[in-house]
């Protein structure tokens, strides 16, 4: 089978699943024809992505949360309003992903929680007049899922991400929840919780207790914070990651912090060898952490993290913070209990997604539509 990728641009998150997808997917025989990237101009695609994923890559604007004026925590109101004001260049992003799927036509789009594709999908009828079905993947669609549980002042904050969410699998003949444990899906809904996608360089190394504090970092602007974390506690080694575009690959503030470039071979030696991680919560990382089982403080920089945070918590993975008070990651060691199962829901993750993307036939029973979406509560 012939796959085509659609990939959300911000964060590392959808860029490592794509890569795990792509070597499944190798692996049994099938073909990754084409990667489409949706991101903002102030995102760049990782090197590690572009260096691995063995296939072209095309690149087209797509919406993004726009930051506070500290480059910190996305301003959700000034985020729509920017986005509302650029319907031209959304317009011909719609079209560029159209035009790209009639030039590969591929058996199936595979779409790493992309909107802009799950637009084209419901403007153009992609999957009926073309005939390519798109598989929607991502954390995000468990909140679709009527088996998982929030609660009521969390059905309010999440709203617009289940709106949003309901948005990117516009007609998606499937979804595939990534979860931190397995759970019942939705036959209705024709959705199917799945294993986190982690990529296989993370079994390849064996973690280790180390004696400093692994820290990712989404946006710039915290490094104030970590920085006066540090200089009230030089005692202790930080060593922390971030992707500003005009940093330099390694930055020494001194023997006890020093900042990286992301490199996600570098990320995962260093997460492995630490004695706890300190992020902003992206998905991806919180999976890699907790497989490699390192007490995880958790700070959101958006609502989409504060429901990784929140999910995350409830395996055992960590605490969350406002802010990179590392202090609360280090009295939390002696009270971290991670999820015992993790490790083996994660190994099931080759054997499931090929059956449910490349050996279940319930692909030609129904498509999903904005009408049973839009039923989700």
């Amino acid at each position: 089978m012939k796959f085509l990728f659609a990939v959300q641009g911000e964060g590392r998150g959808h860029f490592t699943q794509a890569l795990s997808m792509a070597w499944i997917m190798r692996k049994h025989g099938h073909e990754v024809c084409a990667v489409l990237v949706g991101k903002s101009d102030n995102r760049q695609i990782p090197a590690f992505f572009s260096d691995k994923i063995g296939a072209p890559i095309f690149v087209f604007h797509s919406p993004n949360f726009t930051s506070f004026y500290n480059n910190k925590r996305p301003n959700i109101v000034m985020s729509v309003l920017s986005n509302f004001a650029r319907p031209l260049i959304f317009r011909k992003s719609i079209v560029f992903v159209k035009k790209k799927i009639e030039e590969y036509h591929p058996d199936i789009v595979i779409n790493f929680y992309e909107l802009i594709t799950g637009t084209a999908y419901q403007v153009y009828k992609i999957n009926e007049k073309l005939g390519v079905k798109m598989i929607n993947v991502g954390h995000q669609y468990l909140l679709l899922n009527p088996h998982y549980k929030t609660t009521p002042e969390q059905d309010v904050k999440y709203y617009l991400l289940r709106m949003l969410t309901k948005w990117t699998c516009q007609g998606s003949s499937k979804l595939l929840a990534l979860s931190f444990r397995d759970m019942p899906g939705c036959e209705e809904r024709n959705l199917v919780v799945m294993p986190p996608l982690l990529r296989r360089e993370v079994f390849e190394i064996e973690p280790e207790a180390g004696d400093y504090i692994h820290g990712y970092m989404l946006n710039s602007g915290y490094f104030e914070e970590i920085l006066d974390w540090h200089t009230k506690n030089p005692h202790i080694p930080l060593r922390f990651f971030w992707d500003k575009k005009d940093a330099d690959e390694v930055t020494v503030i001194d023997e006890n912090l020093v900042l990286y470039r992301l490199n996600d071979e570098l990320f995962l030696k260093s997460l492995a060898g630490s004695m706890a991680y300190s992020t902003t919560s992206g998905f991806e990382s919180l999976c890699e952490a907790l497989y490699y089982r390192k007490p995880i403080l958790m700070i959101p920089a958006h609502v989409e993290q504060e429901f990784n945070a929140f999910d995350a918590s409830l395996s055992g993975a960590g605490i969350s913070s406002r802010k990179f008070k590392l202090n609360k990651l280090i009295n939390f060691l002696p009270f971290y209990r991670p999820d015992e199962n993790f490790q083996d829901w994660v190994l099931q993750a080759e054997e499931r997604f090929i059956r449910e993307i490349c050996e279940d036939t319930s692909l030609n029973r129904k498509k999903i539509g904005l009408d049973i979406l839009m039923k989700v509560k």
